[in-house]
């Protein structure tokens, strides 16, 4: 078995979330060979230095068979130590993971308890099994019952979706329409729906690193400054212990191992966390590195078979920022060309809002080829800023689940 503490081949599942540009940098940093997959020629991680080779390959969501027999020639002829999911391609090594087993260093749980967590609604019933803190949630399957399931003000979300796909704002009659639109709702849904009611607060998320249904890692951040699509464009580290105490019981009670995220709100009013969201992933986990704590190392070593020892708390209050994630919010909250310029200069400066902050996603001193991207999003955001939306929309690819892809998956015989 290769030894953890030297560098590793790793073979990155996908490219092009933010969440897989900033494991790279990590892994990067830390001496490893990569190498990434993404359908996409031009995804995120493409410019980097620290990325060995990269291999286009089939969506995962449009031929997830094909996919899958990609990353397996890949794993016979590049003879990886590790094969890190970075994002939804987990739910498919999971289904297919007796494939697998042997070829290479994976953490990963049970196909059931992955499912639970990918899915909101699963994720929701589990929450109600163990007693966890949750806003007031109803799960519907028509749309005359989601007609009659919102309170104004709500949240309305697919059971399937990720990076703030498939949920709508409801704050009054006029406002469901669009998911009802959007749905193509009949007499049935696609899918399970869930309605929230929308709880004022501040967004903040936890992640961490399971072994056998025991935590190893945790680190939790919140949100200080917007970006789109729900993303956060600055962050600043947080402890909060409750939170460490909720996931772990989740951890436990699906026998997790491998990375496991949650999204929470603290309540303007009221002390206690509600859980609104799991991810079975690492989201963004350069706020932790910054913070003291390598998820992505431990990962490493539990992927290579290794029981490491619990890592110490993170510090709180550091705080880093995601550049791209903070012009885009800027022009998408209606922001000028002359708005975006100074949100620029402000960056550059490393002046307010963005003061004792460090970039996360585009570290262009230690990945100079970083800076490409960011400079394409800057300029055409100062060619169009109207154009926010639809550049934060080239993130939701060919490289992410949707209901076809993951039906597929879990169709008798796939992955056997």
């Amino acid at each position: 078995m290769p030894d953890p503490a030297k560098p590793l081949r790793v073979l990155v599942s996908e490219g092009s979330s933010t969440s897989a540009r900033e494991a790279i940098t990590i892994l990067g940093l830390s001496g490893h060979h990569i190498e990434v997959c993404d359908p996409s020629p031009w995804c995120l991680s493409r410019f980097s230095r620290l990325v060995a080779k990269f291999h286009r390959c089939p969506g995962l969501r449009d031929d997830p068979a094909g996919y899958l027999a990609f990353i397996e020639q890949r794993l016979v002829d590049g003879k990886f130590d590790v094969l890190l999911p970075t994002h939804e391609q987990g739910f498919l090594f999971a289904r297919a993971r007796q494939r697998m087993e042997g070829c290479v260093g994976l953490a990963l749980p049970s196909f059931e308890s992955y499912r639970t967590a990918h899915s909101k609604a699963g994720f929701s019933r589990l929450l109600d099994r163990l007693g966890l803190p949750q806003p007031p949630t109803q799960i519907v399957t028509s749309a005359q019952q989601l007609r009659e399931a919102v309170r104004f003000p709500a949240v309305v979300k697919t059971s399937v979706g990720t990076a703030s796909r498939g949920i709508w704002f409801i704050r009054n009659a006029d406002d469901l329409e669009s998911p009802l639109h959007d749905l193509g709702a009949g007499d049935a849904l696609a899918d399970e729906i869930l309605v929230q009611d929308l709880v004022a607060g501040t967004t903040e998320k936890a992640q961490s690193v399971f072994c056998r249904g025991q935590m190893i890692g945790f680190h939790a951040y919140r949100q200080v400054m917007p970006g789109i699509g729900g993303g956060e464009a600055i962050k600043q580290s947080v402890r909060r212990p409750i939170v460490r105490a909720h996931l772990e019981k989740v951890g436990q009670a699906l026998d997790w191992h491998g990375a496991l995220s949650i999204d929470y709100i603290m309540p303007d009013h009221g002390d206690a966390p509600l859980l609104i969201d799991g991810n079975p992933r690492l989201v963004e986990p350069m706020n932790a590195y910054r913070s003291g704590i390598d998820l992505v190392g431990l990962l490493l070593q539990i992927s290579l078979g290794e029981t490491p020892a619990p890592l110490p708390e993170s510090r709180e209050g550091v705080l880093t920022h995601l550049a791209m994630q903070a012009l885009l919010g800027c022009a998408a909250r209606g922001g000028t060309r002359s708005d975006v310029v100074r949100e620029i200069v402000r960056l550059c400066a490393n002046s307010a809002p963005y003061a004792g902050s460090s970039e996360e996603l585009t570290p262009m001193r230690s990945d100079w080829i970083s800076a490409v991207p960011l400079a394409v999003t800057a300029a055409l955001l100062l060619a169009s800023p109207k154009s926010a939306i639809k550049l934060a929309r080239g993130g939701f690819g060919a490289h992410l689940l949707d209901v076809g892809s993951i039906r597929a998956i879990e169709g008798e015989g796939f992955g056997t």
